[in-house]
């Protein structure tokens, strides 16, 4: 299914005034309006040379600024940060607000929408925990809904009110394009990683939007955990890696693994923070597992791949306006989807570390250098190490 991109973006940003569309060199960049993001440490250099228009700023644990601007000043963000942060080399730890997408329409997410199915085989019921150490996963996505494959699990007795989806936020009777991006996720590690424990928060509108400091806030404020998931991401001006979100990843215990979906341009452009050192960049193959699905990005930043087009996995129950036709309600869900997109390699490669863990009892850092090593693995050029297994089995 191939989407009108332009239409879809023009639509995106006059939902969201707030959000403005910067031509960079390989393609457009989505940024916070009159915000700019500056680690702890170069906060007095950017309050100093921004004093001029600078209207405001909030300071994080995290160790990042947000500096808000004054909308009268017509900054051009992208430009004043890049000069600011020293060009090329960059001394300054800032940049802009990046918006970090997960929808169809701007690639990061699937690539297309969700397929009603009947439902799936239940996974194995949820405990007791094997003898094996159980993995703590995050997933930081749309959230999460009720589901018989849920309710069993420990975990999502944890899940509270404000990490629930949202499934119809503009309240007009159809399914938002991104509602239940973060439970098929859910539904993919309950399959491969039946012990995880699942740790949910809602980070991503249920139009597919959030940006670059409500991430930081959300990976602040998480517990320990051993997998982070994430499917989701931006690019940038420069093609290099957004300063604020690079500082913040990089305090992240080593032991901590952190896996991201490579994005579904079709394009070698640097997806972050998949492309960052820091990050597990996982790309998409096709449903035979023999090649590249066409949607997938790739290039030398991506470390792995994993099956991405024609998933299958848990999903909200919603029955939209459509027209039946003959047997089939295109917009009738009970609980189950078919989807494509990295947003969806990525958790599968996430699972079989969390898997992993349990059933070699090592540690996270372990296991995903031991997935990553192409010895007897097959590699595809361009997007790294195959991940080539089964439910209830071990890679």
């Amino acid at each position: 299914m191939r989407f009108d991109y332009p239409a879809r973006n023009e639509r995106m940003l006059a939902r969201h005034p707030d959000i403005e569309a910067v031509n960079a060199q390989r393609g457009l960049v989505f940024l916070r309006r009159n915000e700019v993001l500056a680690v702890q440490s170069d906060a007095t250099v950017v309050a100093d040379r921004g004093r001029r228009w600078i209207d405001g700023h909030d300071d994080h644990p995290s160790g990042i600024v947000r500096f808000r601007l004054r909308p009268a000043a017509k900054v051009d963000v992208a430009e004043w940060t890049a000069t600011l942060a020293g060009g090329a080399h960059k001394r300054i730890g800032i940049g802009p607000n990046h918006v970090c997408l997960a929808q169809p329409q701007w690639h990061p997410g699937p690539a297309d929408d969700p397929e009603p199915i009947d439902p799936l085989p239940a996974p194995p019921p949820a405990g007791p925990y094997p003898a094996g150490p159980t993995p703590r996963v995050a997933i930081l996505d749309t959230g999460i809904v009720p589901h018989p494959w849920f309710l069993s699990c420990l975990w999502f007795a944890t899940c509270l009110p404000p990490d629930y989806e949202v499934l119809d936020a503009n309240l007009d009777f159809q399914l938002d394009s991104l509602a239940g991006h973060g439970t098929f996720i859910a539904g993919i590690f309950r399959k491969y990683a039946p012990t995880a424990e699942l740790v949910i928060r809602r980070v991503i509108e249920s139009d597919g939007v959030t940006d670059e400091f409500r991430l930081i806030h959300a990976l602040h404020a998480l517990p320990r955990v051993d997998v982070i998931s994430l499917s989701l991401g931006c690019y940038t001006y420069d093609d290099k890696p957004p300063p604020a979100l690079a500082h913040v990843l990089a305090r992240i215990p080593r032991d901590v693994v952190i896996v991201a979906c490579a994005g579904n341009c079709s394009s070698d452009r640097p997806f972050w923070p998949a492309a960052m050192k820091r990050v597990i960049g996982v790309g998409a193959l096709n449903a035979a597992g023999s090649d590249r699905a066409d949607f997938s990005n790739y290039g030398w930043w991506v470390d792995a791949c994993a099956v991405g087009e024609g998933v299958t996995s848990t999903f909200v129950t919603f029955n939209g306006p459509q027209r039946p036709s003959g047997d089939y309600d295109p917009d009738r869900f009970v609980g189950y989807a078919r989807w494509s997109g990295t947003s969806f390699a990525a958790p599968r490669f996430a699972a079989a570390i969390a898997a992993r863990v349990t059933a070699k009892s090592e540690p996270a850092s372990h296991a995903a250098d031991a997935l990553l090593d192409p010895t007897g693995r097959r590699s595809f050029p361009d997007l790294g190490v195959a991940l080539d297994d089964a439910p209830g089995t071990t890679p």
